[in-house]
């Protein structure tokens, strides 16, 4: 890990992640290597969080949802097809209960 501190700024480095300074008895003092290396870690695992990938999830699902919208409009003829497949977009969720089959679920195949 590639770690510094610029000393006029009291900013550090970790792997090209900037930390701010922290407050010591009025003073702003950089952080060490341990303390921003706990922090990158803290990060990391939120970002593995099964409620983050979740959320993600969510976001790419509505955004597909969000493209086909215009053909389940009342003036429009829905295929069998599309209906399936916008089904199973709001479905992809059913049963994600682990971060690791978040990370392996299937996309449906736009028709």
């Amino acid at each position: 890990m590639a770690f510094s501190v610029d000393n006029s700024t009291k900013v550090a480095t970790l792997d090209g992640v900037e930390y701010g300074p922290k407050h010591v008895m009025g003073n702003l003092v950089a952080l060490t290597e341990a303390e921003a290396t706990a922090l990158k870690n803290e990060r990391d695992g939120l970002l593995n969080d099964l409620n983050v990938k979740l959320e993600r999830l969510r976001i790419k699902r509505n955004i597909l949802l969000a493209e086909t919208d215009y053909l389940a409009l009342s003036d429009q003829t829905l295929s069998s097809d599309m209906t399936t497949y916008r089904q199973n977009l709001r479905d992809l969720t059913n049963g994600l209960d682990t971060a690791e089959k978040v990370d392996n679920v299937t996309w449906p195949t736009k028709p």
